[in-house]
């Protein structure tokens, strides 16, 4: 049996990655979603051992020591981290595993794992990002312009990605991603596309 692939999904936040990563297990029977552990609030609707763990400093700090993570990162004051057995079980028997995880514990990840597949998610553009953050409705307009703030910083990560899918239609975006993995021809942006899209992001931030 060939072993599964491993996925690495980043975006800025509220670019709709969840959305994309459940339309995917929905549609297509090859994927396991790795649930991280953060020690950040539920928003509401989401369940501990469906979204996330979500479970306290102390508890992830002991996973930490006891190198129980694939990756870890803090992210907005909160960390966010793999669990290692998980990804490492399902690969074996033959699932690609989805990891939805920051651009920084990516990074780690494919460090250790080269043969990752890094795909950004992007939103059509920088006003479409703060139209989604506002219509979560989870979140106050200072905790929105921080997401937005660190959007613009991770548009510097975007350099270590493999490839790139716009998020204007959540079935698109999910058949694009599979189409990535058993390479068959997805429908994705130019270079110039993804240029101009992560400008727009910068330059929104600064009012511009």
């Amino acid at each position: 049996m060939d072993k599964g692939k491993l996925l690495i999904i980043s975006g800025f936040s509220g670019v709709g990655k969840g959305t994309i990563v459940e339309k995917m297990l929905e549609a297509f029977d090859n994927y396991k979603i790795s649930i991280s552990c953060t020690t950040r609030d539920p928003r509401p609707a989401e369940e501990d051992g469906v979204h996330y763990h979500f479970i306290s400093k102390d508890d992830f700090e002991k996973m930490i020591e006891n190198d129980e993570l694939l990756e870890h990162a803090k992210y907005v004051d909160n960390y966010y981290g793999t669990p290692k057995k998980f990804v490492d079980d399902c690969l074996e028997r033959g699932d690609n595993v989805i990891l939805e995880i920051e651009s920084e514990g990516a990074r780690k990840v494919k460090d250790k794992m080269p043969e990752a597949i890094m795909i950004f998610v992007l939103p059509p553009s920088a006003r479409h990002l703060k139209d989604r953050l506002v219509g979560r409705g989870s979140e106050d307009l200072d905790a929105i312009e921080k997401r937005l703030n660190k959007a613009v910083e991770e548009t510097d990560a975007m350099k270590h990605y493999d490839f790139f899918v716009v998020n204007d239609d959540i079935d698109t975006a999910a058949k694009n991603i599979d189409k990535i993995v058993s390479n068959t021809n997805p429908d994705l942006p130019s270079e110039d596309e993804v240029l101009n899209i992560k400008n727009d992001i910068i330059n929104f931030s600064k009012g511009e």
